[in-house]
């Protein structure tokens, strides 16, 4: 499930990257205004999985299709939010980590089974040949952000607002650009590291942006993490660049500023990561 202090990194994509059918929907749900905003969003979704979670824990329910909903160059693109997939990953993380007696009591085996043959059926990638649809627009990390997103966009694509009620700070960039990224990082890394974690981390990304629209929009979202940071940390936030400067440095051959750029970064999350263990 969703956490309010979570960022996000999601793909929006055109309409002529869904079915006829889908097509329709999606421009009608557009049309007609129906998409929730990015900051009302998660929370909508962590509501709308723990009620379906707690609907008797018989049956995976059928929920209604959400998206965001985005303007881009005069076209419209959505994320969708692949309800029915998150209701079945948070059942199944339910059970983990529980004796079997506690995990069949709050989750009973056929909710466990219903579970898992959703995920696997997206995981297999058969809702792609069958729909014609990625199988998941948007990717949730909880109190930080994954280093390994910071490659996909540039420090000249951030998009900050922090007066008012409700700040933003996000990225978006096209994803032929963000491909481009993506694949010189893992050159970099492959040639630098070889199969180190970070390596392996940036493929899998890599991979994931390749399923989708060649006219698709990519968003790094730092959504309910703006309001654990200062103003003046997020206006001089630059981890973008310094993944970047880090990249750049290792290509050189040059580890010791490779170093000092990764150091920097893991300290400035290592703030928010702590946040987690404050009550």
């Amino acid at each position: 499930m969703p956490s309010l202090f979570a960022s996000y990194l999601r793909v929006y994509e055109p309409l002529t990257a869904f079915d006829r059918e889908r097509q329709v929907f999606w421009r009608e749900y557009a049309r007609e205004g129906r998409d929730m905003g990015l900051v009302e969003g998660p929370a909508r979704q962590r509501t709308a999985v723990l009620e379906a979670l707690g609907a008797g824990w018989t049956r995976l329910p059928d929920l209604p299709d959400e998206a965001y909903v985005l303007e881009w160059d005069g076209s419209v693109l959505v994320c969708p939010w692949n309800l029915r997939l998150r209701v079945a990953e948070a059942a199944l993380n339910a059970r983990d980590g529980v004796p079997a007696v506690l995990a069949d009591a709050f989750v009973p085996p056929v909710l466990a089974g219903q579970a898992k043959a959703v995920v696997e059926d997206w995981r297999s990638g058969a809702k792609v040949l069958e729909q014609g649809v990625p199988r998941v627009h948007e990717q949730t990390a909880t109190w930080g952000v994954p280093l390994r997103w910071f490659a996909f966009v540039d420090l000249e694509e951030r998009e900050i607002a922090l007066s008012g009620r409700r700040k933003v700070l996000r990225y978006r960039t096209e994803i032929s650009k963000a491909r481009r990224r993506a694949h010189r990082a893992v050159s970099v890394l492959r040639k630098s590291l070889g199969d180190a974690p970070i390596t392996e981390a940036v493929e899998e990304g890599t991979r994931w942006l390749e399923e989708f629209h060649p006219r698709s929009v990519v968003e790094l979202d730092y959504g309910g993490l703006v309001n654990l940071l200062p103003e003046d940390s997020l206006t001089e936030d630059d981890s973008p660049g310094l993944v970047a400067a880090g990249l750049s440095a290792l290509s050189r051959g040059d580890a010791e500023s490779a170093s000092e750029a990764y150091e920097k970064l893991v300290a400035r999350w290592r703030v928010v990561q702590l946040l987690e263990r404050c009550n």
